[in-house]
């Protein structure tokens, strides 16, 4: 036979057992933050188009934004590879602070085919307190006859 619970001793059982098997949320408290990262970034030179595979050159912008409002970080690495991974250029030759808030760009120009359609960035950045990882993406613009293209990739942290 079976037994009667109230609503209210039904809805608390559904409840308690939704709190036990739903994944822990972090609180604001618990955002993800990092000391250090070193970052993969999708980038193009280029893109083909049409049945013929014709390429379209594109200018490639990378940008890196600390969107730390209250504490800095340094970037020690923007290095430029190409398809088959080789390093095509290395952006900077000294560490550079980006203060709180800011933001720095590099840029690969149209004309510059050298990374193919497989190029990446690769960036390393350190701080010394934890803070959260900066934004880092890039911007692929191309314009060919009628035809124009703008897109964008955002990095992924491939190591602490």
């Amino acid at each position: 036979m079976l037994k009667k619970y109230s609503l209210t001793t039904l809805a608390l059982t559904v409840c308690l057992l939704f709190l036990t098997l739903a994944p822990a949320f972090p609180s604001d408290e618990q955002l993800l933050t990092s000391k250090g990262q070193t970052v993969y970034v999708p980038a193009y030179s280029h893109i083909y188009h049409g049945n013929r595979e014709s390429p379209l050159l594109l200018t490639v912008t990378i940008s890196i934004r600390n969107i730390s409002p209250t504490r800095s970080l340094t970037v020690t690495a923007v290095d430029y590879y190409d398809t088959q991974g080789a390093v095509v250029k290395k952006f900077i030759t000294a560490p550079f602070i980006l203060g709180p808030l800011g933001s720095e760009r590099f840029v690969v120009p149209q004309k510059d085919e050298a990374g193919g359609s497989g190029a990446n960035f690769i960036v390393k950045w350190h701080s010394v307190e934890s803070l959260s990882p900066p934004i880092i993406e890039t911007i692929m613009i191309g314009t060919q006859n009628q035809l124009g293209v703008s897109f964008t990739s955002r990095g992924q942290a491939i190591s602490k």
